[in-house]
């Protein structure tokens, strides 16, 4: 059998802070993210026997059916996910808690005979999922809000506005992203906005710190590979975002 090429909405999710903790607790966190979302989709309304679940170790991949529409991946979803981790996090120890970025693109991606996926949308599913925005946002939540999402260009431009129940604009916040040779605007998603579950202040569930209040709804931020690592724009060690308010 030769390979087909399908145009996917695909999910990817990580575990903020999962290094560190252990083999023990890193397999109870990949556990719980894997329950979680099947718990989530399913309340959603849909079958996860027709998704690809693919593991990343410290997160995961989902590649949705081709006749799914792709609002299907925001909404319930990403509220609904929400509100399965936090009610973990509210019944477990500070080790096996969960902090969750998540990224959202489609495209035509590769399927070979096999099972394996791969594909250039993989690739900006990745950047988006390790861009500095995201994980800004990750910290931005008030306390118990353990998910932040980010949406490609393309993804925002073909389902938020279109009349799709719960995807109203003013709960994404635009933004730059720029990670090694990626560069593209981008929306982020978290739980306080219309969309999601609003919830009340307090110290962040997870380290315990008192949690950064959300940002104005434009953020820009630039971020550079260099080396083996990523450097943000610094001077004097201070790392600068730009915000802008919307007009």
């Amino acid at each position: 059998m030769n390979p087909r090429y399908e145009y996917r909405a695909l999910l990817a999710c990580d575990i903020a802070g999962s290094a560190g903790r252990g083999e023990q607790r890193l397999q109870e966190i990949r556990g719980v993210l894997r329950s979680t979302l099947f718990d989530a989709l399913g309340i959603a309304g849909l079958n996860t026997r027709d998704f690809l679940y693919v593991d990343t170790g410290d997160g995961c991949q989902l590649v949705a059916p081709a006749a799914l529409p792709k609002a299907g991946l925001l909404f319930p979803l990403l509220p609904e996910l929400c509100s399965r981790i936090r009610e973990h996090n509210g019944q477990a120890g500070v080790d096996t808690r969960l902090r969750v970025r998540a990224a959202v693109h489609a495209g035509e991606i590769r399927l070979d005979p096999d099972g394996t996926v791969s594909g250039a949308p993989f690739e900006a599913l990745a950047r988006l999922l390790d861009s500095a925005p995201l994980r800004h946002a990750t910290l931005a939540g008030t306390g118990g809000t353990p998910l932040a999402a980010i949406l490609s260009r393309h993804f925002y431009e073909e389902t938020v506005g279109h009349g799709y129940e719960g995807l109203e604009a003013d709960a994404f916040t635009a933004a730059d992203v720029r990670v090694k040779e990626y560069a593209a605007r981008a929306w982020l998603w978290y739980p306080g906005s219309p969309v999601g579950p609003r919830v009340g202040s307090g110290l962040d569930p997870v380290s315990g710190e008192q949690p950064a209040q959300p940002e104005p709804r434009t953020v820009e931020q630039l971020v550079q590979a260099t080396g083996h690592g990523t450097a943000f724009a610094v001077h004097r060690g201070d790392q600068y975002i730009r915000h802008n308010d919307r007009g």
